[in-house]
């Protein structure tokens, strides 16, 4: 049975404070439409700005994540990311009226029982899981990370953490089923050793930490007058150091308690992808800036699957909508500047025409002769004429129009195209066809591989 979308059904809000920051921040959970994604709204500032969880909107991976659009912040995002996409939320609306979230207990517990107090409801639109059918690798060996993705028919995770640490042994933490992120994952605190604490302390950070939302490690001999300066950090009238070096009475949830917390900011930083997956990830040594690289290989490999499947497919025995002959009728054009040699589909939102690209053509003889390239100015006008047949073809005498463009934007060049390709362009409807202007996406494709992108605008007048 296929998975539905899901949100959330009523309104929920914590509040808290920013670990660095100090201050109070107010969040609210508002239910989102099909296919929003996490939205971020910066409801302090003027005009209300949005940042969406994109892996291409992360700014800085120093002390958490932060993301940011047209220099709008929203920092630490990984532990309320972590408690939506481990509840299988895909769409909510987040409200916050300060740049940093709140840290709570230092682990997803509070968002997730906020979450499930306000009701996870599904919506009218299957979930699109991209299901890994490869082995994708990001390794980091300065800092002794390594994190793999493997095909796998769920999604689940495994982390083994290793700091070469008397007090934080070698441990490992695995999640076999989401399912069971709220009860096994979510409650695991964040962790730090001592002297990472004193560099916070330092300059200026952790403004809002306390004894209660951080595991500290205490990894070398204090005397009483560090334990003291700790106490007044931390507002209590004392602390001590456990047997097992851990400061003050924290008990840990669960033996393996950082590891599981280093597991809980993997979901999160991996739902900056955008799309749920299926897929075994396997950490080592994990950390924001690891999580946010490898999150960005695994959304580029996704980026090009899809481009794959989206790409049109040329069967030489089927014949064109339009050929050459038809296409003259059309387009005023003449070689050599008759660039479209077929139509291959056409219809209410979208036309395909082929190029094919042969050595004879004029522009080689002086266009990188001796490794001839096509001009990539050639490339957007022969993906204009696509469009432009796709035009004049809605009405009854196109042999007495003309396309002129008004407009050419976001272009893309990304690969060389040579003598022997085979050029396929698919344009799509941006917008429907108003007085004789039109806007339409275009992109050129050789084989499966993306040539050229561009957006056009273009309009028809009468000669």
């Amino acid at each position: 049975m296929q998975e539905q979308q899901k949100t959330i059904k009523d309104t929920a809000s914590v509040c808290g404070t920013g670990l660095h920051t100090g201050e109070k921040v107010n969040v609210i959970f508002k239910s989102a439409p099909v296919d929003t994604g996490y939205c971020f709204k910066r409801v302090d500032l003027p005009g209300q700005p949005v940042v969406y969880a994109n892996v291409d909107n992360v700014l800085d991976t120093s002390r958490g994540t932060t993301i940011a659009n047209n220099g709008v912040e929203v920092k630490t995002v990984e532990h309320i990311l972590a408690a939506l996409s481990g509840l299988g939320i895909d769409n909510v609306i987040i409200e916050v009226d300060k740049a940093e979230l709140p840290i709570m207990d230092g682990s997803s517990n509070t968002f997730v029982s906020t979450l499930k107090k306000a009701g996870i409801i599904e919506q009218d639109k299957p979930k699109d899981f991209f299901e890994l059918d490869t082995t994708i690798i990001y390794s980091n060996p300065e800092r002794k990370v390594q994190m793999i993705a493997l095909p796998s028919d769920t999604f689940k995770i495994s982390v083994l953490i290793d700091y070469d640490s008397d007090v934080l042994v070698p441990q490992n933490a695995i999640l076999e089923n989401i399912e069971d992120f709220a009860n096994e994952i979510a409650p695991c605190r964040t962790f730090v050793f001592l002297h990472e604490l004193e560099y916070l302390v330092n300059n200026d950070l952790i403004k809002g930490g306390d004894v209660n939302n951080a595991i500290v490690f205490i990894n070398r001999e204090i005397d009483d007058n560090e334990l003291k300066k700790l106490a007044k950090l931390f507002n209590r009238p004392e602390v001590k150091v456990l047997k097992q070096g851990i400061l003050n009475n924290l008990e840990l949830r669960f033996d393996n308690e950082p590891a599981r917390h280093k597991l809980l900011d993997v979901v999160g930083d991996l739902a900056l992808i955008g799309e749920p997956l299926k897929a075994h990830i396997i950490a080592t040594r994990p950390g924001h800036a690891s999580n946010i690289a490898f999150a960005k290989e695994i959304k580029k490999y996704i980026k090009q699957q899809r481009i794959k499947k989206k790409a049109p497919v040329y069967n030489p025995n089927k014949a064109p909508i339009y050929n050459i002959n038809d296409i003259k009728k059309i387009l005023p054009h003449r070689p050599p500047f008759l660039l479209v040699d077929k139509i291959l589909e056409i219809s209410d939102d979208y036309v395909i025409g082929l190029k094919n690209v042969t050595m004879n053509e004029a522009h080689f003889v002086g266009h990188f002769p001796d490794e001839p390239v096509m001009p990539g100015v050639l490339t957007i006008e022969a993906m204009a004429q696509t469009g432009g047949i796709f035009v004049l073809h809605t009405i009854p005498d196109p042999e007495n129009y003309l396309t002129y463009f008004l407009k050419i934007n976001n272009v893309r060049f990304k690969q060389k195209v040579v003598p022997g390709d085979t050029l396929l362009f698919k344009l799509e409807l941006m917008s429907p066809v108003r007085r004789g202007i039109s806007e339409m996406k275009g992109v050129a494709y050789v084989g499966d591989k993306v040539v050229v992108e561009a957006e056009l605008t273009a309009q028809i007048v009468k000669k």
